[in-house]
């Protein structure tokens, strides 16, 4: 493990969902010259060491990863922290896609369609996102009633 030859630049210790979570970050930019990603300007590291409460089973995690961000732009502090926040973002577009739009059972699966359908969606949750809907699941019911004015809500011109 490198946290044996080096100590982390960054830790973090969080307790939710029945578990216990311990990140550790390290970073360089000693490694980007042998790197072929333009715009490489620091290489990172993260353990996450992850224990169920309960049941005590243990799980440790590595992940690699190069970002355009130099240290003055994104410290390890800074790093772990986008890396957190990455997630909410998929958790907050994905979970909405697969339980709102049930879009795992969605049958179009041919050429560009199954591409135009996410976008779709994408653009409804933007949407509904944008016009200050807080859950999507209501606000798409409260579209459906709306029938053609669901362009005004959206802020669209509507002639009627």
């Amino acid at each position: 493990m490198i946290g044996r030859l080096f100590p982390p630049h960054h830790t973090t210790t969080d307790k939710a969902h029945g578990r216990l979570e311990i990140r550790q970050i390290w970073t360089s930019t000693e490694l980007t010259a042998y790197l072929t990603f333009p715009h490489a300007a620091q290489v990172f590291c993260i353990q996450r060491h992850t224990t169920q409460i309960v049941s005590e089973k243990t799980r440790t995690e590595t992940v690699y990863g190069v970002t355009s961000l130099g240290p003055e732009k994104a410290d390890p502090v800074r790093l772990l922290q986008l890396s957190r926040g990455h997630w909410t973002i998929e958790n907050r577009l994905h979970y909405v896609r697969d339980v709102v739009f049930d879009e795992d059972r969605c049958r179009v699966r041919k050429g560009n369609g199954p591409q135009m359908m996410a976008s779709l969606r994408n653009l409804a949750i933007s949407l509904l996102r944008m016009a200050g809907a807080r859950y999507i699941a209501p606000a798409l019911r409260a579209c459906s009633r709306l029938g053609r004015g669901v362009l005004r809500f959206i802020g669209l011109p509507v002639r009627l």
